[in-house]
């Protein structure tokens, strides 16, 4: 190679050194005089074309920006790019002059330094917007965001499957958000690779841009996107970095409102493309590090971006530009219009309402432009907008959904999937399209199997807003403003071991409660149809049923000719963590199960899961129909939530985060007074918040810590016969470091509190 080099550029190589590329070979050449970088590629003609085009971009931008980017040297017959043989392969070659300087990868970064780069970007946008060449025109692939789906391939390469779903959510997002409007949007020649191994620094200024290889004729705006996001993906607050560099290039080279309103999207393309290739790149050769250098920091910006919420990037993107806020509704008018046609008894969350636009797996995005940690709602299982269960639905919808008098393989597939979650004895399932229409149907089924409607019930028990749910549900019926607990129904004392007669200190705490619920089945005068109680009492305040409970009531309630019902609408689905259901934490095996809630990740669904001799009693009677139980595209977004579980362990991961969270939480119990007990299992978590040094409730303590978390952005909510409870219960994608965040606001809360309470 020295030979055939020094003899075509006239030359003479004092040290040559290979240097990394993606999919080329370069070496950096030193002579006497001058340094070069020289580049081969396998051949192909449309390699060749491309490599020719790049150089014609090379040539068109000397004049103005000569020190600045690498210049083609001719070969000695004049020519830029040449054939040549290599091992018996074709092989395209080149000669570029050779820039120095320190890279932006290597340079401490200032807001001067971004500065600058944002002006140099615009700068060389400007000179090359009159650029036509139609090869570059004519190029389709995957680096540029245009073609963003072309990446799509890529995304099962992704080996971790939490990671490969938020790749796929901003997928569903850019169809979403950018499809639209793409053929509104600037376009022209751009670098289209503006990352910190391409970029030079002197002097704490950009000095030079190396590597066309990815010149593009797409969107103007992704040159920003591009540079936004290998500038920024090791900041810990990139947003911040984002204002600088959209400023400097916008005070140069005007940006566009609708550019703008698609950046937050396009910058998590980039991200999304990066690992994607990375992914594949290192399936396809492992050897090949230099593909995946800059892997963990986009994996690490994706997530902060994943955090960020659209609105505010928008904003923050605006302001940079000069322009206003985004408007949006004031939250009295939002209000306002919601009660003029909604009634009140609608109750909403918090002293000051949230206003929700968006959301994604963990976070909750409001219309103000703020990021909530979800730590309370319970029904989005797997993860808000999950794009699993997303895809699922909208795959269905454009296919079929229809009601179950007709057949359809959704049906068949999901009960299968579902049913192989239970005890073989449990292998009849009924859908509804609520967890209350469950509730009301398996009384009636209960009722229809035993000839009797005496029904013992848990007290503080919730299952459902129909009329016979809430004649079940003591936490409804004796409330002050419920209806009174009706004659058929017998309430039996809640199993509490921090507050009730058996406590925690006791072994056998669990059997004695079930002994002395077996005394009042035996006391009945009249035979009881069904026993019903959720596994942990949500509404009581995440109250468990201790251990020997169930043993002892189960094989009464049968004895007398009773079946046994679990509520696992709140509890099922893996959300304990140990356990896919709560039944199986007692060891028992009910003969009914109710579900509901997360069945399909906030999809309207809910089931009836019996054994085949309930179901035999119940068909005998009249037809059983639910318009919208079963229907196709319920059973798809429900398969889908079984699939998410599954593929991403998050039974397992309710169990690691669930330990950790809760050990934080007896942490803080140590630590304040007012913390009298925390229990739950997996992401199914209560704290009962007292009155120092007693077992008295706190309320407005515990409300106080609740609005309080408001205002830092996290959600929970409070329960309880005396609203007292913090009650947990994310989605199961949440993590250690979301716990982690949850437990040091509840402690900067209780500190300040504290601190006032001493110095009043």
């Amino acid at each position: 190679m020295n030979t055939f080099l020094e003899k075509e550029f006239g030359i003479k190589i004092l040290n040559k050194k290979i240097l990394d590329g993606y999919d080329n070979k370069n070496y950096h050449i030193a002579t006497e005089e001058n340094d070069f970088i020289y580049k081969t590629y396998t051949y192909s003609e449309s390699l060749k074309d491309t490599v020719e085009a790049e150089n014609e971009v090379l040539l068109y931008l000397q004049e103005e920006f000569d020190s600045y980017i690498p210049k083609p040297v001719p070969f000695k017959d004049n020519s830029y790019v040449k054939i040549v043989d290599s091992d018996n392969d074709k092989v395209i070659s080149r000669m570029l002059s050779f820039l120095k300087g320190e890279f932006l990868g290597k340079a401490k970064h200032t807001p001067s330094l971004f500065e600058s780069l944002g002006t140099f970007l615009a700068k060389i946008d400007i000179k090359l917007k009159d650029l036509k060449n139609y090869t570059i025109q004519a190029r389709r692939w995957e680096w540029d965001i245009q073609y963003f789906d072309l990446n799509k391939k890529y995304i099962n390469d992704i080996p971790n499957p939490k990671d490969r779903n938020v790749v796929a959510y901003f997928f569903n997002q850019f169809e979403e958000i950018v499809r639209p409007i793409i053929p509104e949007l600037r376009k022209q020649v751009i670098h289209n690779d503006a990352n910190e191994w391409n970029l030079l620094v002197k002097n704490g200024e950009i000095s030079g841009i190396i590597d066309f290889g990815d010149v593009a004729h797409t969107f103007l705006i992704n040159e920003l996107a591009i540079a936004i996001t290998y500038g920024c993906y090791d900041k810990e607050n990139p947003l911040e970095w984002a204002v600088v560099l959209i400023k400097a290039y916008h005070q140069v080279l005007p940006i566009e409102e609708k550019e703008l309103k698609i950046l937050y999207y396009l910058i998590a393309a980039r991200l999304c493309t990066s690992v994607c290739n990375s992914a594949h790149a290192r399936k396809a050769d492992p050897n090949n590090t230099y593909a995946s250098i800059s892997e963990k920091s986009a994996w690490k910006m994706l997530y902060r971006w994943l955090a960020i919420n659209p609105i505010k990037a928008e904003n923050e993107f605006r302001k940079a530009a000069g322009l206003t806020k985004l408007e949006q509704m004031h939250i009295k008018e939002v209000l306002k219009r919601r009660f003029q046609h909604i009634s009140p008894i609608l109750s909403l969350s918090y002293k000051e309402p949230i206003h929700m636009v968006r959301s994604a797996f963990q976070y909750m995005y409001d219309a103000d432009g703020n990021t909530f940690l979800d730590a309370y709602n319970n029904i989005p299982h797997v993860g808000h907008s999950h794009p699993k269960v997303v895809q699922a639905g909208k795959k269905q919808m454009a296919q079929l959904n229809t009601n179950t008098r007709y057949l359809f393989d959704e049906l068949a597939i999901y009960a299968e999937k579902l049913l192989g979650h239970f005890p073989p004895k449990l292998n009849k399932v009924f859908f509804v399209n609520s967890g209350s229409a469950a509730s009301d149907l398996a009384i009636r089924m209960a009722n229809n199997h035993t000839g009797s409607k005496h029904m013992m019930v848990m007290e503080l028990g919730y299952h459902g807003n129909t009329q016979t749910s809430l004649e079940i549900s003591d936490y409804k019926f004796n409330n002050p403003k419920g209806n009174g607990q009706k004659k058929h129904i017998i309430k039996t004392v809640i199993p509490d071991t921090y507050k009730g007669v058996y406590q925690k200190d006791n072994p056998n705490a669990g059997k004695l409660y079930g002994l002395d619920a077996v005394a009042q089945i035996k006391d009945s005068t009249v035979p009881i149809s069904a026993f019903i109680s959720e596994p942990i009492v949500g509404c009581a305040g995440q109250v468990p049923l201790p251990k020997g409970y169930l043993n002892e009531i189960y094989p009464a309630i049968r004895a007398q000719g009773g079946v046994c019902i679990s509520d696992e609408v709140q509890t099922g689905f893996g959300r304990l963590g140990q356990h896919f259901w709560g039944f199986e934490a007692s060891d028992v095996i009910p003969d009914m199960v109710i579900l509901g809630k997360p069945i399909a990740n906030g999809h309207p669904m809910g089931a009836v899961v019996c054994t085949e001799e309930i179901a035999a009693t119940f068909e005998k009677g009249v037809e059983f129909f639910s318009s919208f139980g079963g229907n196709p595209v319920s059973c798809a977004i429900a398969t889908a939530v079984l699939d998410a579980i599954e593929e991403e362990g998050l039974q397992v991961n309710a169990k690691v985060v669930g330990e950790h969270y809760t050990l934080l939480l007896k942490e803080l119990m140590h630590k304040y007074g007012c913390i009298g007990d925390i229990r739950g299992s997996g992401l199914f978590i209560g704290c009962e918040i007292v009155r120092d040094n007693s077992k008295n409730p706190n309320t407005e303590l515990a409300n106080h810590i609740k609005n309080e978390l408001r205002r830092k952005h996290i959600l929970i909510s409070t329960d309880g016969p005396f609203d007292n409870i913090i009650k947990t219960k994310p989605a199961l994608c949440f993590s250690k470091e979301n716990a982690d965040t949850v437990v040091e606001a509840i402690d900067e809360v209780l500190k300040t509190h504290y601190n006032n309470v001493y110095s009043a």
